[in-house]
């Protein structure tokens, strides 16, 4: 996982010239409560690919089965070193051209894909169709809204759900460069999150980092789950003894 800490208005426009996490800040964000929702986000249960918007809870007791029934099939083992790992290992960083995976080659980077996937009120470069300058974004892991601005730095990045150091740990070191690629610019392994929160976050597993809206750490689980059994990738015993106490295990 890699992400941009606190920077200048200058170091702002080189990180999201480079491609880092990092995608705007406007102090004009807003907390709008542990369960703000724009009414579009979906699901993961009926989002196995990701390319739908947000993350909705899992409330129903039907769902919370099924999210456990998923999780049970998870493969563990112990987490190994990070010895080797390098971001660029894993492509540069929001590629357009990472095959086997949605919205790839699409004339549009997986960021900007990102942004207008879960991003609301968008507005648009001058003359772009794809570079995403202003939108309005319900962060599922805080529960915020905020009225994001691309000029300003790092209140939203794209999160990848599984980082891609922990994965390094979990076995991608072993994996050819392509399926490395496909995981960083995954839309089932992205969401674009208040910085904070991600930052916080860092490479853990679910043991060590949950969203701090409780309400969504059921759903957050279950899409943890999907990106590693879509990619034949374990996780550690801890984590996935987390994963099922979120959904009532």
């Amino acid at each position: 996982m890699r992400f941009c800490g606190a920077v200048t208005a200058v170091a702002a426009a080189v990180l999201l010239v480079s491609g880092c996490k990092g995608l705007g800040e406007d102090n004009s964000s807003t907390g709008s409560g542990p369960t703000a929702s724009d009414g579009r986000a979906v699901s993961p249960l009926k989002n196995p690919d990701g390319t739908k918007p947000g993350l909705a809870p899992l409330t129903a007791d039907a769902d919370k089965a099924a999210a456990r029934k998923l999780i049970e099939e998870l493969t563990t083992k112990g987490r190994g070193p990070k010895t080797g790992y390098d971001r660029d290992k894993f492509g540069y960083a929001w590629m357009d051209t990472a095959d086997g995976v949605p919205l790839a080659r699409n004339g549009c980077d997986t960021r900007n894909d990102l942004i207008r996937r879960d991003g609301q009120n968008l507005r648009f470069r001058a003359g772009s169709d794809c570079v995403v300058i202003a939108m309005t974004l319900h962060d599922p892991y805080t529960g915020t809204t905020i009225e994001w601005r691309k000029q300003r730095a790092a209140e939203v990045q794209i999160d990848h759900v599984v980082p891609l150091s922990y994965s390094w740990q979990m076995g991608s070191s072993r994996w050819p460069e392509t399926k490395r690629k496909r995981l960083a610019n995954d839309v089932l392994n992205l969401i674009p999150v208040q910085g904070r929160a991600n930052s916080a976050k860092g490479d853990s597993g679910p043991a060590s980092w949950l969203p701090p809206n409780k309400p969504i750490r059921c759903a957050y689980a279950v899409r943890f789950a999907q990106v590693a059994i879509k990619y034949k990738m374990p996780v550690t015993a801890a984590d996935k003894q987390m994963m099922l106490r979120q959904c009532g295990g």
